[in-house]
């Protein structure tokens, strides 16, 4: 394994499951200091640092941030995983539901990376990350709540790209097709036939499957590292093709 991360301290939010789990693991095995903020960090164990922090609130954020800052020494990488999900078309989520979505997978970026700011303009290798989607950029059925939050990571990260390019802080977001996470598994547990849905969104891929966490969490990774270091104000597709690749259908006899 690689230690390119060597002497770099990490933040990962929603790091408790999921990707942001294998995101916070993989840094921290390439050499980085990571702290977890979750909402139940509970189960994070050493060498990761568990702290507890809702990105729907701005004092949790600004505590938490604190917090892991003086425990890591600072903040070089910053990982705006933490998200909801929502499904339905734009005449089925209610406002509440809208605010609350909203509230968590954009503004909570915001939260997030103004409290980290003042720590990442103290490194020389500061990068910050947000998990977007593939429905930033694509149109998919029953996920229109969810597309609009997506669509606004994608804007907010170009526009935080251009704003603080010249303070050496690079901003980047990875757009994962539909990966096999806890959250996915949930919606096929409920679907009326789990294993017909399950084959759909595999087939939506032209890989033929789901995408996988660790390939989420590498794409991060990349564009966390100093390798990466004259990438900013991209978005990087994890999606298996599904953004850019139109196969023709399989022929049947």
């Amino acid at each position: 394994m690689t230690t390119d991360l060597d002497g770099l301290t990490a933040l990962v939010t929603g790091g408790a499951s999921g990707i942001g789990l294998a995101t916070a693991q993989l840094l921290g095995e390439r050499g980085a200091k990571v702290a977890v903020l979750d909402l139940d960090p509970s189960s994070v164990s050493a060498p990761l640092r568990g702290f507890t922090a809702d990105v729907g609130d701005d004092q949790s954020v600004r505590s938490a941030v604190e917090q892991a800052a003086a425990a890591l020494g600072g903040i070089d990488i910053l990982v705006n995983n933490a998200g909801i999900g929502a499904a339905g078309t734009v005449e089925d989520n209610p406002d509440d539901q809208w605010h609350r979505v909203l509230d968590v997978n954009v503004l909570g970026i915001v939260r997030m990376t103004r409290a980290a700011l003042p720590h990442l303009r103290l490194s020389s290798s500061a990068s910050v990350v947000n998990t977007c989607s593939i429905a930033a950029t694509a149109g998919l059925p029953q996920r229109a709540l969810y597309s609009a939050s997506k669509g606004a990571v994608l804007s907010l990260t170009l526009a935080m790209a251009a704003d603080h390019v010249r303070e050496g802080i690079r901003f980047n977001c990875v757009n994962p097709g539909t990966v096999d996470t806890p959250w996915v598994r949930r919606l096929l547990d409920v679907a009326p036939d789990p294993a017909a849905e399950r084959a759909a969104l595999n087939s939506r891929q032209p890989t033929g499957r789901l995408v996988s966490a660790e390939e989420v969490a590498a794409a991060i990774a990349y564009l966390a590292s100093p390798a990466a270091a004259s990438v900013t104000g991209t978005a990087l597709a994890v999606d298996g093709g599904m953004a850019g690749l139109r196969l023709r259908p399989v022929a049947t006899s």
